[in-house]
This record gives C-alpha cells, sequence and structure tokens, in this order.
C-alpha cells in the first residue's frame, strides 16, 4: 500500500488573516450514531512532521498533537463496525494556541490547519487526488469573546480544537457518500446535523491571502503505524 509524505511552504499569512473568522458546532457524539454505510476505522495516522507555529501562541509538541488529535479520530469513528476498511491519515500543518492577549483589541483564537487523507484499505488507494486541507478553529462561546487564552489551558484549547478537527473530517466524508456506500439522502441529513460552517480558506481570496499550493511527494514506503486502543463499549 503505497502513503504520501508532505512538504509545504508556510501558511502563516493565511492563518493571521483568519484568526478572528469561522466557528464550529458544539460536539455531537451524545446523539445517535451518524451513518456511514461500509465505513469501519483502519488505521488512524496522524503526523507532524512538518508542522508551523504561527505567532501568538502558546507551544504545543508534534507528539502532543499527534496524541489528542489521533484520540479525537478514534473516538468519532472507533466504533463504527462496518464491512470495510478504511484507513484516516491526517498531516498536522500548522497551528496557533491563543494566548492571554489585550481584550478587544487582540483577542487572539485558537486555529489548527491539517490536511486529510482517506484509503481504502482492500483496494490499497486512495479515495481522492490531492490531500484535502482543512481550517479548524475553537468555535464561538461566551468563553472565548476576549480570546480563550484568558479562560482555557493550552490542553483544553488543543482537545477543542481536536475535536473540531474529527467532526471536519466526518463532514467532508459525507460530502463523498459514494466512498463508503452511504444512502444519499442520509449523509445530507448527516451533514445537516454536524451543522459544520465553511471552511473560511474556501470563501477567502486565496491570492490576497498568499495560502500556498501543497507539494505532495509519493513514497513506496510504509510507514509504521500503531492504531490507537478503541475505546471498551
Amino acid at each position: 500500500m503505497r502513503f504520501l509524505t508532505f512538504s509545504r511552504r508556510s501558511v502563516a499569512a493565511g492563518m493571521m488573516s483568519l484568526l478572528l473568522l469561522g466557528c464550529t458546532a458544539p460536539d455531537p457524539l451524545g446523539q445517535a450514531q451518524i451513518p456511514m454505510g461500509d465505513f469501519a476505522l483502519g488505521f488512524n495516522i496522524v503526523v507532524a512532521d512538518n508542522m508551523q507555529q504561527v505567532p501568538p501562541s502558546r507551544d504545543a509538541t508534534p507528539e502532543e498533537w499527534i496524541a489528542v488529535i489521533s484520540s479525537e479520530i478514534d473516538r468519532r469513528f472507533g466504533a463504527y463496525e462496518g464491512d470495510k476498511l478504511y484507513h484516516i491519515a491526517l498531516s498536522v500543518d500548522a497551528y496557533s494556541l491563543a494566548p492571554p492577549g489585550i481584550p478587544v483589541l487582540l483577542s487572539p483564537k485558537s486555529v489548527l490547519v491539517i490536511s486529510a487523507n482517506i484509503w481504502d484499505d482492500a483496494a490499497g488507494v486512495k479515495l481522492h487526488e490531492a490531500p484535502n486541507q482543512i481550517t479548524i478553529f475553537e468555535g464561538a462561546s461566551p468563553d472565548t469573546i476576549f480570546g480563550s487564552g484568558f479562560t482555557r489551558d493550552r490542553e483544553e484549547q488543543m482537545q477543542i480544537l481536536a475535536r473540531n478537527a474529527a467532526k471536519r473530517v466526518q463532514a467532508w466524508m459525507l460530502e463523498n457518500p459514494q466512498w463508503f456506500g452511504i444512502d444519499p439522502d442520509a449523509a445530507n441529513a448527516a451533514l445537516e446535523g454536524l451543522d459544520v460552517p465553511p471552511d473560511p480558506l474556501a470563501e477567502a481570496d486565496l491570492t490576497a491571502l498568499e495560502v500556498p499550493e501543497m507539494a505532495v511527494a509519493e513514497t513506496s514506503a510504509t510507514p509504521t503505524v500503531t492504531p490507537v486502543p478503541r475505546p471498551t463499549p
């Protein structure tokens, strides 16, 4: 099976221009499981080799991002018991964890940028051409009016971003129901229930923001992956 490695230029300019935009809905895992057709989670792969920190930001290591994102991906997808295995492979591209800032004037927001890939295990192929780059925000709440750096610690910010990232990945999957044999009407209904807003990068002036194109290099090497343990029902 063939996997991807990533090399990319800076995404700092685009992120800095978007720090005050976007929100995501509350996590819905307390509700009924969203139908995902024949999907069952195979490998849960997260890498952060080329991760960039965009200031102003608290510090976080690649290992910390890998751990929290892997946990949230398994939390959202690990319980599905479809007839086919699919691998979710994510690359952490950049992040900013809001520090305490100047109220009203700065109100820094936390942001995470990932690139997502979905693989069909049986076919040994990726289900799409280019990685899907996704920009994730903490979400709007009374806690973040003056910047979440005042009301949330670093670990809370990372978990919220990781949880929202997992939901955004699921929304992308539901936008492509043919990949998993999902009934299109059921997929549309599930998307409405997720209530995920558009990616701000998709609607922004990418030329003005200087958001780079991703350079993707294929490799024949298969990475060593240890799947995250599944939670006990």
